[in-house]
């Protein structure tokens, strides 16, 4: 992906979960935040610094072990807790989600930052804005980031994550993408958490045109289609 006058942005789909992993950075700092470091710990330290850059910050999408790295549902992926045995960085997360974090990752109250829906950090000189979106998890989060959107398991192409899952919450889910996101700029690019589509990524206002969960005009008729009735 190009780096443009503002910002560093690159997409790496990497393991066999078709996860995409983000590097955002400071062209002028070239400091750098990794989103989701997972499956591949050496290959994504090596994006950030053959293109000279310098890892000291880690966001994490959500606790799943595929974005976080950890134990979890019979899985071993390497993932956060390496990276910090390489690099000087703390691991930023939704403050719902850090109970979750530990447990599945091995990581401890020191590692961490916890961050609440508005909190903003600065990558270099580039502020990053972070979204609370509850619903695939309780401490879901995307990043906001000069008009992106690093969206992971909330908002896909023409889709959305699951809300099947221990923890997940259908009615949470229509409202972080029907309230929170859908009131971004249309104009927001969006980066998902997955290769689920032919699309790499997308826009708000292409979401708001053709994604039928950010269509529905009610949150009955959301769960109606999710196969859920309201509680």
């Amino acid at each position: 992906m190009p780096e443009t006058e503002k910002i560093y942005l690159r997409q790496a789909q990497i393991g066999p979960m078709a996860n995409y992993v983000y590097l955002i950075g400071d062209p002028v700092t070239r400091k750098l935040a990794v989103v989701d470091p997972a499956w591949d710990v050496d290959s994504i330290r090596t994006y950030a610094e053959r293109d000279g850059y310098e890892i000291d910050k880690i966001l994490i999408t959500h606790y799943h072990q595929d974005h976080l790295g950890g134990h979890m549902m019979g899985q071993n992926i390497e993932g956060a807790a390496k990276m910090l045995e390489q690099v000087k960085a703390k691991v930023y997360v939704n403050k719902h989600e850090a109970e979750g974090v530990k447990k599945v990752s091995g990581l401890s109250d020191s590692d961490l930052v916890n961050v609440d829906a508005g909190d903003v950090v600065k990558i270099g000189d580039i502020d990053l804005k972070f979204l609370h979106t509850p619903g695939h998890t309780p401490g879901s989060q995307c990043f906001l980031v000069e008009g992106n959107l690093i969206s992971g398991d909330t908002l896909f192409v023409n889709s959305c994550g699951r809300v099947d899952l221990p923890g997940s919450d259908p009615e949470a889910m229509y409202h972080s993408l029907n309230n929170t996101l859908r009131n971004l700029d249309d104009a927001t690019v969006v980066y998902p958490g997955h290769a689920y589509s032919s699309e790499s990524r997308t826009t708000i206002g292409n979401q708001k045109r053709h994604n039928m969960y950010m269509r529905f005009p009610t949150l009955d008729d959301f769960l109606d289609a999710m196969g859920y009735a309201r509680r």
